[in-house]
């Protein structure tokens, strides 16, 4: 392979990562639990950006649910991220062969 060629390739790949780091940067999901109960907004970067708690889980004063329940919505959104990038990622480079099972360090 010719060193231009490769080059080329290089930029081309430095240029995809460019774009799914933008990508991901617009993800935005959101998951519940317990019916409803507990719900949470997570971003691309899996942080957190708002949570609702019903209050009838207040009037229980369970606090072991009330965790449960977070843990679950958040796992739950954090897979979704997971799930939104990896079909961004798909359409992105599915149509390059090789490269939709590629591990880019610093993407995942």
């Amino acid at each position: 392979m010719e060193v231009k060629a490769l080059q080329q390739m290089m930029s081309q790949l430095w240029q995809m990562q460019e774009n799914l780091e933008h990508k991901r940067g617009e993800i935005r999901v959101e998951a519940s639990a317990g019916g409803g109960m507990v719900s949470v907004k997570m971003n691309g970067q899996k942080q957190l950006t708002e949570i609702k708690i019903e209050a009838e889980v207040y009037a229980n004063k369970d606090q072991e649910m009330l965790q449960d329940l977070v843990l679950a919505a958040v796992n739950e959104a954090s897979r979704r991220v997971d799930e939104e990038f990896a079909k961004q990622i798909k359409d992105m480079t599915g149509n390059i062969p090789g490269v939709a099972g590629l591990r880019i360090p610093g993407l995942f």
